[in-house]
């Protein structure tokens, strides 16, 4: 299955992902694609809103991850973009919550395929200047 969805501004983006995270369900996990600044943080925000989620929700970059209890699932939210080797997702328990009842967003997933989960939601997000600097090409597909 694909899905493909078109956004032109930050609320598409922020709107996709919120719509994407009223319909998760546990054990799902979302896996970004795409370059810096294309706008996996925006659509993790709306997707955490989705999830009923009410904290302000930012990229881990330096924390590797951050969890969210108070919506409807719990939410784990990581950016593995400064991960040196993948043995440091275990120190942080990421089998637990890849493997557990909540929902886990990856960003910069690309990094970790080798640990990746045999099924996830793969999210590419590209940019196509030609169609203006806010247009987001959005791409959902199961692996």
């Amino acid at each position: 299955m694909m899905i493909v969805k078109e956004s032109n501004s930050r609320e598409d983006t922020y709107r996709i992902g919120r719509e994407l995270g009223e319909q998760a369900v546990p054990g799902q996990v979302f896996c970004f694609f795409g370059d810096l600044g294309v706008g996996k943080t925006i659509f993790s925000q709306g997707f955490a809103k989705g999830l009923g989620v009410d904290d302000i929700v930012n990229s881990p970059t330096f924390t590797i991850v951050k969890e969210y209890d108070d919506g409807r699932l719990p939410l784990y939210h990581f950016d593995v973009y400064r991960i040196g080797d993948v043995d440091e997702m275990e120190e942080i328990g990421y089998n637990e919550m890849v493997y557990g009842d909540g929902v886990c967003l990856i960003e910069w997933a690309n990094l970790i395929e080798e640990i990746l989960p045999d099924h996830y939601q793969k999210i590419t997000i590209e940019k196509d200047l030609e169609k203006g600097t806010d247009y987001r090409k959005i791409t959902i597909e199961e692996v």
